[in-house]
């Protein structure tokens, strides 16, 4: 029998893969670079992608529910956030279930921490 405690925990399992799938390949959902950060030019664009790309620094802080989806990461001495956000497919609601993907479009947004 499968408790309650394990199900939240595959699902958060789930969760946490399809994030960290879409933040390091940009497969399995949109991808958004704000106009902050393409003002920089591309240089700086690029060095935030690979930023959030290698990202591995999540811990109970900054990842309270372990589903890997925001990191600050520190490029050319800017604060840069990603933020990982599900919506439903039509991307007009949040999303009824982040663990299914039929479901879920995911949106990865970079973006300077001043524009958060």
């Amino acid at each position: 029998m499968t408790s309650i405690h394990s199900l939240e925990a595959q699902r958060i399992a789930r969760i946490r893969e399809l994030n960290d799938m879409l933040r390091t390949t940009f497969i399995g959902g949109h991808v958004l670079i704000t106009a902050g950060v393409r003002e920089r030019g591309a240089t700086f664009e690029s060095a935030c992608v690979e930023a959030v790309q290698s990202f591995r620094d999540f811990a109970e802080g900054n990842d309270p529910y372990g589903e890997h989806d925001f990191g600050a990461v520190t490029v050319e001495n800017t604060n840069v956030f990603f933020k990982i956000d599900y919506y439903d497919r039509a991307l007009e609601y949040g999303s009824e279930d982040p663990s299914d993907p039929v479901k879920t479009a995911r949106v990865l947004t970079i973006l300077l921490a001043e524009e958060y």
